[in-house]
């Protein structure tokens, strides 16, 4: 019996410890949950890629400035013997008999000219370079405001939760009131039904936003790099963002300074001019200081040591003459889809602008309609209940007051967060989004 028990009370510690772990809760602010989403983000990995990719293609092309140095040696056994026929004047043309031979060489070159093929492929790995770091900038505030989107629903749905736990504590108790004015005969009891079934409406939209919730906060577990089974608890202060909103031409001034993936279009476009110049320079010779040494030994017959050559190389492909440079044309087609892609992000970049401009605006006034509707709600509320307690209104009267009541409150909330959002969505337009 005492195994029993001892098993019993292992058991109940360890199930206690499981929900204690699957209960975990985090607080984190906004600031804080974007820093976890950008250490944690897939894409951002992806980017650091992507950097170290580019890094690589820099420091290829920089290879190609230093000098190139091969070094090759062999040893031949002859099993047969060759026929040699020496025509030297007073040499027999017999021979010796040869049956190894072994020789080795070493050559060195140095690039002296080539048109300017490498300098120019050093310039644009190193346009390309600082592209991809800009690339990933713009990542960084594109999953600061994915992360804040995540927060805000996660906020608004835990919202959500508190409004219609209070309105459905304060239903059931309006229920076992007019379950007992029933009882005594001074409501009809389908006046109490209604009251019922307003209970079993705010129980489901309770269920919804719970609902909501839970997917909601597995979201931001996912996006944050967070066990599944944390439950972050949110800090409504941020809500107060986005109280002082300069004028549109300011944001559009900051968007064209500020945009990284504009300055990374920039940079790639340096790259591609670059490579025209490169691409130009193939019909150009190139020229290298040379170097050799070589020694052989071939038993018997000959000697061969401290062999070194010096001089300069020239090469060119004359084939050039004829064929037309389709390494230039394909650059100076790059050059222009990057020039209309300027465009076209610029265009794009004005009109983001101006629309998370207008947003914003609707955003905030649409805190004010929600805050006149929730006085209004509540009042209404107020006036029909004590109509409804001197039996100057209906149970339906009540009820729609009440429902209206519970959806203008959340609309408030919803309102408030949704405009702390859209502020936060104009300054990703512009590219100002802060990163702390």
């Amino acid at each position: 019996m005492k195994k029993i028990n001892n098993s019993v009370l292992a058991l109940a510690l360890f199930v206690g410890m499981a929900n204690a772990n699957a209960q975990e809760k985090k607080t984190l602010t906004l600031d804080e949950a974007v820093q976890l989403g950008i250490q944690n983000s897939k894409n951002l990995k992806i980017d650091a890629a992507k950097i170290e990719e580019a890094t690589a293609d820099l420091l290829a092309a920089k290879n190609r400035q230093l000098p190139e140095l091969s070094v090759s040696g062999s040893y031949l056994y002859l099993p047969l013997k060759p026929n040699v026929n020496i025509k030297l004047p007073g040499v027999a043309g017999g021979g010796p008999e040869i049956h190894q031979v072994a020789y080795g060489s070493a050559n060195l070159s140095i690039p002296i000219y080539s048109g300017g093929r490498i300098k120019y492929g050093i310039e644009s790995a190193k346009y390309l370079v600082e592209a991809s770091k800009l690339s990933t900038e713009s990542d960084k505030v594109a999953i600061a405001y994915n992360v804040a989107q995540a927060y805000n629903n996660l906020f608004k749905a835990n919202q959500s939760i508190r409004v219609l736990e209070e309105n459905l504590s304060a239903s059931q108790k309006r229920d076992e009131t007019f379950l007992k004015l029933e009882n005594n005969g001074v409501i009809a009891r389908n006046d109490r039904l209604k009251a019922n079934l307003q209970t079993s409406n705010i129980e489901l939209q309770l269920l919804e936003a719970k609902n909501n919730y839970n997917i909601a906060n597995i979201n931001m577990d996912l996006l944050l790099g967070l066990p599944e089974t944390t439950e972050i608890e949110v800090d409504q202060n941020y809500i107060e963002e986005g109280t002082d909103v300069r004028p549109v031409d300011f944001y559009l001034s900051e968007a064209r300074e500020n945009r990284k993936d504009l300055q990374a279009l920039d940079k790639q476009r340096q790259a591609a001019a670059l490579g025209t110049r490169s691409a130009k320079a193939e019909n150009l010779p190139s020229i290298a200081f040379t170097g050799g040494y070589v020694a052989a030994d071939i038993p018997k017959f000959l000697t061969l040591y401290n062999a070194v050559n010096v001089g300069v190389g020239i090469s060119y492909n004359l084939s050039n003459l004829w064929k037309e440079n389709s390494s230039l044309k394909q650059s100076q087609a790059r050059e222009m889809q990057l020039a209309a892609n300027n465009e076209l992000l610029n265009d794009n970049i004005k009109l983001d602008v101006n629309r998370e401009y207008q947003n914003t605006d609707y955003s905030k006034k649409r805190i004010a309609v929600f805050e006149k509707s929730a006085e209004q709600a509540n009042e209404n509320y107020r006036i029909t209940k004590n109509k409804y307690d001197n039996g100057l209104a209906t149970m339906t009267e009540l009820l729609d007051a009440d429902a209206a009541q519970i959806a203008a409150n959340v609309g408030v909330i919803n309102a408030k967060a949704d405009a702390a959002l859209a502020y936060r969505k104009l300054l990703q337009t512009t590219g100002t989004l802060t990163i702390k």
